[in-house]
């Protein structure tokens, strides 16, 4: 611990914020202190769990209604220290922006116009490309009064998993198959997780959240780049900043569309039922509302569970002592319907998790393949011969040869979200599921299997492990003496231009599958991106 721990704001108390500030008290030296939430039974059962306890009285600055609370409170505060008030109540350090995807421009711009606060945004940035360019130009010009850009971070959680680490030493740094020619990578979301969350929950619909290629997938995409694109060692830069020039993509394709959860593949016998609980063919249906949140299958009530995703449909489960009553207060909500004399601006507004699979207003693919390619671009500027004291010299096609990934969203599977990925190499394979990566070697025939140790189950430890990064590089430049920049780089090792580049692979992606056509990467993004980011 520090003498002065980071001092953090988690702003949307979900299911998000609570792993996030979770992980900030195991895993970090950090200190969560205040929430900013809009729901009253949220903010308060974060609040005694996690900050003041659950016979304590929330202190000054710990709790707000919303982020606009929160910053008129710290406009407010500085004015106060800035008059030379000896009562001020210390500010925070840093903010976890866990709301809405789509709130997510407008809060982190406010955060940057407020300044000196380092930023942590959960997955994906925004939802539009224009929203992703402009956050971009913000983060860069949010400096501290040294004019030294503050530190961020993008809850990217699979760079952060031991998993995923021991993956890409093993590929880049050991090298253990030789060069990636390529890579399979698939993300099974579950046939009932997917109706969940992209179907009847929050990211169903493109016009009010994004492509589900976005808002489900968008850190496969980056942990493909960061595979293929980045150094072999993700701090390997010169005091400057400066590393060896990213091996960029050539071409990306994709094909993909809402297969499955559509009327036309309702049954017959369902008959006009929309809801569930009313539906003639329930018991028999495996997307049954009533089987998957309140049976003994899966993680539904009968379980035990009130955690994701019973507290997603009904946010104060807990609140309700019995499980009967709690099973009452869940089968309420979920025969809430609605009709044609619905506006559509209501039915977009809120989730109706008791709807029809086939019947609801969803339009987000639910089976998606992209495909990227690389062309071979060797470093031209390696050292000459006579400049290298008889040492080897570098390989300038060293993982900057051709090759080719390709990624499968998948929404019908028996696993949820349990990845899984085969690497093809010069020198042998490697097939990583979400627990072992098991390696074979073509010179030597032989298998070894590695075990990654499992740190927490928040995405097989990334939540645990982006968050100790993120509080460390605070940590450091709060009470260490690190420059904001260097515990960017060495530290959360993920710089904004590898966010802006894997955000804009899935919205090029999602162009290519929308108008059936392969699109080179470099004109794309000279003309969408670069153009656009400007030179601050």
């Amino acid at each position: 611990m520090s003498e002065s721990p980071p001092r953090v704001l988690i702003i949307g108390a979900g299911s998000r914020g609570r792993a996030y500030a979770r992980a900030i008290r195991r895993s970090s030296n950090g200190m969560v202190v205040a929430v900013a939430e809009p729901d009253d039974y949220k903010r308060t059962e974060f609040g005694k769990s996690l900050i003041w306890g659950a016979e304590g009285q929330p202190p000054d600055g710990a709790l707000f209604r919303d982020w606009k609370q929160f910053i008129a409170y710290e406009k407010h505060r500085r004015e106060r220290t800035a008059a030379g008030e000896s009562d001020v109540p210390d500010g925070v350090d840093a903010a976890f922006v866990c709301v809405l995807d789509e709130m997510h421009r407008e809060v982190v711009v406010a955060l940057t116009e407020l300044g000196g606060l380092h930023i942590m945004c959960e997955k994906p940035l925004a939802t539009t490309l224009a929203d992703c360019v402009t956050l971009y130009r913000t983060l860069r010009s949010n400096r501290n009064e040294g004019g030294e850009q503050m530190v961020f971070s993008i809850g990217h959680v699979l760079r952060y998993s031991p998993h995923n680490i021991m993956l890409r030493k093993l590929v880049l740094e050991d090298r253990v198959i030789g060069d990636l020619l390529s890579v399979n990578h698939t993300e099974p979301v579950g046939w009932w997780h997917f109706t969940h969350s992209y179907v009847r929950g929050n990211w169903r619909r493109e016009s009010t959240t994004a492509p589900s290629l976005l808002t489900k997938s968008c850190h496969d995409i980056d942990v493909l780049l960061w595979l293929l694109c980045s150094s072999p060692s993700s701090s390997a830069t010169d005091e400057a900043g400066k590393g060896e020039p990213p091996h960029l993509p050539s071409t990306v394709s994709s094909r993909g569309s809402l297969q499955y959860f559509k009327k036309s593949r309702k049954p017959v016998a369902a008959g006009a039922a929309t809801n569930c609980l009313s539906c003639p063919i329930e018991k028999e249906c495996k997307y049954s509302a009533k089987r998957i949140y309140t049976g003994n299958e899966h993680v539904g009530l009968g379980t035990g569970n009130k955690g994701w995703p019973i507290s997603i449909v009904v946010p104060d489960i807990e609140s309700y002592g019995t499980e009967e009553r709690a099973r009452e207060a869940l089968l309420s909500e979920l025969a809430t319907d609605y009709d044609e004399s619905v506006p559509d601006s209501e039915v977009a507004r809120r989730n109706w998790f008791g709807r029809c699979v086939y019947e609801s207003d969803n339009d987000v693919c639910d089976e998606q393949v992209v495909t990227i390619t690389w062309d071979e671009d060797p470093l031209s500027d390696q050292p000459s011969a006579a400049s290298t004291d008889n040492k080897p010299l570098p390989d300038p096609m060293r993982g900057r040869g051709s090759k080719t990934a390709i990624f499968h969203m998948v929404a019908q599977t028996r696993q949820v979200c349990e990845r899984y990925t085969h690497l093809y190499g010069v020198d042998g394979e490697i097939y990583a599921d979400s627990s072992t990566i098991t390696v074979h070697d073509f010179r030597t025939g032989q298998t070894l299997t590695h075990i990654p140790r499992l740190e927490s189950l928040g995405h097989g430890g990334g939540d645990a492990g982006l968050t100790r990064q993120f509080i460390l590089a605070v940590d450091k430049v709060k009470n260490h003496g690190w420059t904001t920049d260097r515990a960017q780089r060495q530290l959360v090792a993920c710089t904004l231009e590898e966010v802006i580049r894997s955000h804009a692979m899935v919205f090029c992606a999602e162009e290519a599958r929308k108008a059936g056509k392969v699109i080179d990467w470099e004109s794309w993004w000279e003309t969408k991106v670069q153009g656009k980011l400007g030179d601050l």
